[in-house]
């Protein structure tokens, strides 16, 4: 997403390529807020490769505790909630977060909300385009075969709704958009339901939501009767990005102390986590739904977690640990596309396939996942050293 930016003016150039565009230099004139790219590239860790170490152990072991651990980056077939479960919302989360700093500079900068309007509107809608080219590539297709919906779909979507209503409304209503999200979809899928089923059934089949997906949305869903990015659920993903918003407001506040900061961020986060146990009672946990109390539950976690990496980062200022997240943070949206333009399986082969042979059977999974890790790396260093970035 657009990146972290505390105004603190550096001399540096970066060069920003864009979807097959020249590259084109530019001033960089603001030093970054590097607790947000190292929590971003820790968010991205896991989802290109490192989960596969976890899978890696559980299948060389058959260990019950690397089995535990492997489940654990995994995905429940509908309730409940596993950390692997937290990647994509934790990821809109600091999307939201940036937007203080980005979009909330230009406007103290005097830039008019109508020109920052439309710059959110077109990212917004870079990134439901890259999010069709992940799920469908450039190929002619019957449109039954054709998925319109996508995790970047849905970061754009959530993010651009978010951002519209920081850009027109005060903090007081931002809180009131966030609650009216959640409460009104509870409402929704509670007193709602397919045709045949009962009102309030959540099931896949008879929730109001998924009927709603099967009815409007052209082309195919991801398990044909439920796409887990809808549409209709995508409603309370934006109060996932307005409370990374809300958090970056904070962040950016002069009014408090940095260690202040990382404080009101771990209470709330704890507050979010109980508030979510109590809401899961009655509206469970559920990523697929994206369910209220799922927001509430990934939003706490991600307010810990960006508490725990500004104090450490930017508060205590121990940044030489981080910068392995870092560098994969920098070019978050590339590393994702990438494995629709990269087989990354054939460069780990070509120069790993040794490594595997010698370490041999049942840790050869193992290795060859670290070495898919490091191919991965190396990728990005490359391109963090040339400062050639992605940028939607």
């Amino acid at each position: 997403m657009s990146e972290q930016q505390t105004g603190i003016p550096e001399n540096k150039t970066e060069k920003t390529v864009f979807s097959g565009a020249p590259i084109r230099t530019q001033s960089f004139n603001y030093q970054r807020l590097y607790s947000l790219d190292a929590l971003r590239g820790f968010d991205m860790f896991w989802i290109i490769g490192g989960e596969h170490i976890f899978h890696g152990m559980a299948k060389a072991t058959h260990s019950p505790f690397w089995n535990a651990v492997s489940d654990q980056f995994t995905h429940p077939d509908w309730n409940g909630f596993h950390i692997y479960d937290l990647i994509f919302p934790l990821f809109l989360f600091l999307a939201g977060v940036s937007t203080p700093y980005s979009v909330g500079r230009d406007l103290e900068m005097g830039k008019t909300r109508k020109q920052l309007l439309v710059r959110v509107i077109k990212r917004g809608l870079i990134l439901v385009l890259l999010g069709l080219f992940c799920n469908n590539g450039l190929q002619i297709m019957p449109l039954a075969e054709f998925r319109f919906c996508s995790v970047l779909g849905r970061i754009g979507i959530a993010w651009m709704f978010a951002n519209i209503i920081y850009l027109y409304t005060k903090e007081r209503a931002q809180i009131a958009w966030f609650a009216v999200l959640l409460i009104g979809y509870w409402l929704l899928l509670k007193f709602t339901a397919a045709p045949g089923f009962i009102a309030g059934d959540l099931t896949m089949q008879g929730n109001f939501a998924s009927y709603i997906d099967r009815t409007i949305i052209p082309g195919k869903l991801y398990l044909d009767i439920h796409d887990p990015e809808g549409l209709f659920s995508t409603l309370p993903a934006i109060s996932t990005g307005l409370l990374g918003i809300m958090a970056g407001k904070l962040l950016k506040s002069g009014s408090l102390t940095p260690q202040g900061k990382a404080i009101r961020l771990a209470v709330a986060g704890i507050v979010f986590l109980v508030l979510a146990q109590l809401w899961g009672l009655d509206f469970p946990i559920n990523k697929n739904l994206w369910t209220s109390s799922f927001v509430m539950h990934t939003g706490g976690l991600s307010l810990l977690l960006l508490s725990v990496f500004y104090y450490i980062i930017d508060v205590l200022e121990y940044k030489s640990w981080a910068f392995f997240f870092k560098v994969i943070g920098m070019n978050s949206i590339l590393i994702y596309i990438s494995g629709r333009i990269i087989n990354w399986n054939y460069a780990n082969n070509a120069f790993f396939k040794w490594v595997g042979q010698l370490v041999g059977d049942p840790f050869k999974v193992v290795a060859m996942a670290v070495c898919f890790l490091i191919v991965k790396w190396a990728f990005l260093y490359f391109m963090y050293k040339k400062k050639v970035f992605l940028r939607v």
